[in-house]
Formats: structure tokens, C-alpha cells, sequence
């Protein structure tokens, strides 16, 4: 189990908190996703709502692999998106063409509790610089259909490459109309450079819309804020055209952040790197990155 109060008093006893450190006295909070991969996952569960109210997406393309993504969330802002404590399983497909009379990839992955009801599926041995279709299911519950496509080979030179970059989508200062735009622009590729999500609570009564809940802490906060953002027809539309790259920036944790040190003073370095670990699992939990971009705790690495 994590035992809070050693790590607080190793804090005191080594002047701050070291990655070793925090990982060391961290090591069961930084293995609970693994724990996730259960032996057993429901094969026919009964959904009374959509499960797939936030759409698929897929990202950080090669140019013979992809990551799929999708998460089950019948009632997205409802405690664990209104899911139970079981996994669940859900199957895949990938194929030539729109319709899947030409698959090329099938299998089953894992919605377990452990990760949100998330599931990333690493599609390996495709060919380079194509776009394929791709789709999910559990139980009798379908998903929309997704598009995606890998890379040029790297010793090759595409005719072109079509992209675009968003960032700083805070989801009560406008609509996202923006996404609206690049659906009917047939990208390849969208970057996400950051403040994907904003942590902050409604302060603006005059907001065009606002944020579901207080200032985001926990890891259900986080996942909740993800999903009332994903929720937006128009961004989890454009996750479904093209797969998209993302990195983060601060908003995804907390503004201004630096390391272990919050802009608000007087915060517990042992406190905030909680924090961080539960925005972390978030993020890689709502964003089709690659299984080896799992965090351990509060630490997460993006690139390949």
C-alpha cells in the first residue's frame, strides 16, 4: 500500500522530494494501472446509454503502426463515467475501407476500472503512408467509425502532408468551431500543443459554458474534466478524421507549474506530486498515446 506519512517524513528527512524518492515510496500507486489487466472481462455487458457518447480517436502514427483509442463512458460527468467495478472487453477492427469489406486487423482489448474504462490498441504491421477505418464494439453497443492512416516511410518524400495545430482549448472561453473548420480540410495529421483541458472551477458567471465540478485534484476529477471536454461533438468529431499527435503544456496539471512546485505558496511538495500523478494517468488514460507512455506515478514520457 502507499504510505503517505513515510513519504512525507522521508520529504523532511532529505530536504524534498527526488524521483527516486517519491518512486520508492510510491511504487503501489505507480503499479495501479497495471493491476488493471484483469483475467477476466465481461464479454456481453448491457449498456442503458451510449457507451461511446466520447467518440474514438487514434495518434502518434508510424509508418507501419497506430494507437486506437476509445473509452466507455455512458454517462460521461457521472462518477467512473457510469461504469461498474468489472472489465469489460471490447473488440476492434481495422480495415481497407469504410465499409470493413477489407479488414486487415481485428482483436479484443481490455475496459477495466483501473484506467478509466480506456482502451489503447497498438495496431502493428501496416503499410506505410495509407489510410485505414477502424471501429470498436462492446456488447451490442457500436462505436462511430474512426479514420486513420500511418506514415511515409522514412526514405520517402509524400507529394504532401496536410496539418494542422490547436492549443489552449479552454472549454468556457468559446466554442470550438475551429475543430468545425479542419473536419471539412481533410488533414493528415492535427498536433495538439497543449492546455488540451483547464483545471480551474467556473469563476465567470458570463461564460459561454462552464466547467462540471470544483477545481480538478483527484484522479476522477481529472478524468471527469477530459470527458466534459471530449464531450464536445465538434472536438471528439475531429479526433475520428485523422490521428493526431499531443503533447502537454501546464493546464493539464496546474498553471504555472514547475517540477514539484505549485504557484500557490505553501503547498506540500508531496501533496502536489499526487496531484501531478492523477492529472498524468489522466492524460494518458483520454489520449491515444502508446502503452509505453503509462506513467509511472508522477512522471510520463511522451516521445518514442
Amino acid at each position: 500500500m502507499f504510505d503517505y506519512k513515510r513519504l512525507q517524513e522521508a520529504v523532511r528527512s532529505e530536504n524534498g522530494v527526488s524521483r527516486r524518492l517519491f518512486l520508492s515510496y510510491g511504487a503501489a500507486l505507480s503499479t495501479l494501472p497495471l493491476m488493471g489487466r484483469a483475467s477476466w472481462a465481461d464479454p456481453s455487458p448491457v449498456f442503458q446509454k451510449d457507451p461511446f457518447s466520447l467518440g474514438v480517436a487514434s495518434g502518434d502514427p508510424d509508418s507501419n503502426s497506430v494507437i486506437l483509442w476509445t473509452r466507455l463512458a455512458p454517462e460521461p460527468l457521472a462518477p467512473h463515467a457510469g461504469m461498474g467495478p468489472q472489465a469489460v472487453a471490447v473488440t476492434w477492427e481495422v480495415a481497407d475501407d469504410e465499409g470493413f469489406t477489407k479488414p486487415v486487423a481485428s482483436g479484443t482489448a481490455q475496459a477495466t476500472p483501473q484506467l478509466g474504462h480506456t482502451v489503447h490498441v497498438e495496431v502493428k504491421g501496416l503499410k506505410p503512408d495509407r489510410w485505414y477505418w477502424y471501429r470498436f464494439q462492446a456488447g451490442d453497443a457500436k462505436s462511430p467509425v474512426g479514420r486513420t492512416r500511418t506514415m511515409p516511410l522514412e526514405s520517402e518524400m509524400p507529394e504532401q502532408l496536410k496539418f494542422a495545430f490547436a492549443s489552449c482549448q479552454h472549454y468556457e472561453s468559446g466554442l470550438y468551431t475551429a475543430y468545425e473548420q479542419m473536419a471539412q480540410d481533410d488533414l493528415d495529421l492535427v498536433f495538439h500543443l497543449g492546455d488540451y483541458i483547464y483545471e480551474r472551477e467556473n469563476r465567470n458567471k458570463k461564460a459561454i459554458r462552464a466547467h462540471f465540478g470544483p477545481e480538478i485534484e483527484t484522479l476522477e476529477h481529472y478524468r471527469t474534466r477530459h470527458s466534459q471536454y471530449r464531450s464536445d461533438p465538434l472536438l471528439h468529431g475531429m479526433h475520428a478524421k485523422c490521428p493526431w499527435m499531443v503533447t502537454w503544456d501546464d493546464h493539464e496539471f496546474d498553471n504555472n507549474c514547475a517540477n514539484d512546485i505549485s504557484e500557490e505558496s505553501q503547498v506540500d511538495p508531496v501533496d502536489f506530486l499526487l496531484r501531478r500523478a492523477n492529472a498524468y494517468q489522466a492524460y494518458y488514460e483520454m489520449m491515444p498515446l502508446r502503452p509505453k507512455s503509462l506513467p509511472q506515478g508522477p512522471h510520463m514520457q511522451l516521445y518514442r
